[in-house]
């Protein structure tokens, strides 16, 4: 399966002086969760701005970073924001621009099973090594209509690191204090059982060859190969699936001006537990190494164009949720603070025309 993904690149187009071509190159790395979004919305922008390409590299969220901090990128991809450490990392700031949100889910191949209850602590004891059956007494209890089978549990996680495995890990160290005490939260973990798998496509391929398996990925993938997936009990108790209504719910929370905002296990009585924001992270200031200010127009472009209404309703298309008005404003905002050595970018565009 093929891990680095670059989407496909429009043709050199002619300019009308002479036949000569002219062309703009943006391009990015990181998370693997919203690669199908960003497949379909950067191939959409390329196709709506002549001469522009954007090339993305599906290589995971601690991959997008690094590639940010190397200035290999003109972008990075995270399903994470950046803690301190890796903030002080960077050597500049960096802006956090929400794309959309969307749920990590439990998927499952399970022979005759294809409704499937699970609760945070029963995921954790799973990826513990503490529940290996699927017939487990603790799993049948929540499941009394479904006959499990005894068949040994094969818990799939994130070989490379993962905003996903930094969601997911967040979400059980809050709902499990034997998880937060000696796994924690992180985008790689030293997993004590299961199976590994490079990003959400290698995990979302094992589970669907794997009779007995159990791996977090992200929704769309699960759709995508119409695998099975559990409803999970949220914080009030209930059980729901990730759903656009059940993960726009869990964002109904008063969102920082920063937009570095967790939405895990919302208190909201219909939100989906195992839902979280995506990002694109960008250098605040665009003048470094030997960027022009042009370099930074085309990347606020881009940006202006995932939030807008015609890449929001893509997002809302293929299982991901669109973002609020509240969290589109913030996002306005963060991109109108882009500049080049102080110079705000979009006031220079508009002087220049």
């Amino acid at each position: 399966m093929l891990f680095l993904i670059l989407l496909y690149s429009c043709n050199n187009i002619n300019s009308s002086q002479g036949g000569s071509s002219s062309r703009s190159t943006i391009s990015g790395a990181g998370a693997t969760f919203p690669y199908p979004f960003y497949n379909i919305i950067f191939r959409d922008f390329m196709q709506a701005n002549a001469g522009y390409t954007v090339n993305y590299g599906a290589i995971g969220s601690g991959g997008g970073i690094r590639s940010l901090r190397d200035h290999s990128v003109d972008f990075g991809a995270s399903d994470a924001f950046l803690n301190q450490k890796e903030i002080e990392s960077m050597n500049a700031e960096v802006i956090h621009i929400a794309t959309c949100m969307g749920g990590i889910v439990m998927a499952y191949t399970l022979e005759g099973v294809d409704s499937l209850r699970l609760t945070g602590e029963l995921i954790s004891d799973i990826y513990l090594g503490k529940i290996d059956k699927w017939n487990d007494k603790k799993i049948a209890a929540i499941n009394p209509n479904i006959n499990l089978p005894d068949l040994e549990i094969t818990p799939v996680y994130r070989s490379d690191g993962s905003g996903t495995t930094f969601n997911f890990s967040e979400y059980l160290s809050i709902v499990s204090k034997e998880w937060n005490d000696n796994m924690g939260i992180g985008k790689s973990l030293k997993w004590p059982a299961g199976i590994a798998a490079k990003g959400n496509p290698g995990v979302a391929g094992i589970v669907q060859q794997t009779e007995g398996s159990l791996g977090y990925i992200g929704s769309e993938y699960a759709l995508t190969l119409r695998l099975p997936t559990a409803k999970l009990k949220n914080r009030e108790g209930n059980y729901v699936d990730a759903t656009l209504e059940t993960i726009s719910a869990a964002a109904n929370v008063e969102l920082p001006n920063d937009m570095r905002a967790t939405i895990t296990d919302s208190n909201d009585p219909n939100a989906y537990p195992l839902s979280l924001f995506t990002w694109i992270l960008v250098y605040k200031d665009q003048k470094y190494d030997n960027r022009t200010i042009e370099e930074g127009e085309e990347l606020i472009k881009l940006l202006q164009y995932v939030i807008s209404p015609e890449g929001q309703k893509v997002a809302a298309q293929i299982n991901y949720a669109p973002l609020s008005e509240q969290a589109l404003e913030k996002n306005r905002n963060l991109i109108n603070e882009i500049n080049y050595g102080g110079v705000a970018i979009l006031e220079n565009a508009i002087s220049s025309n």
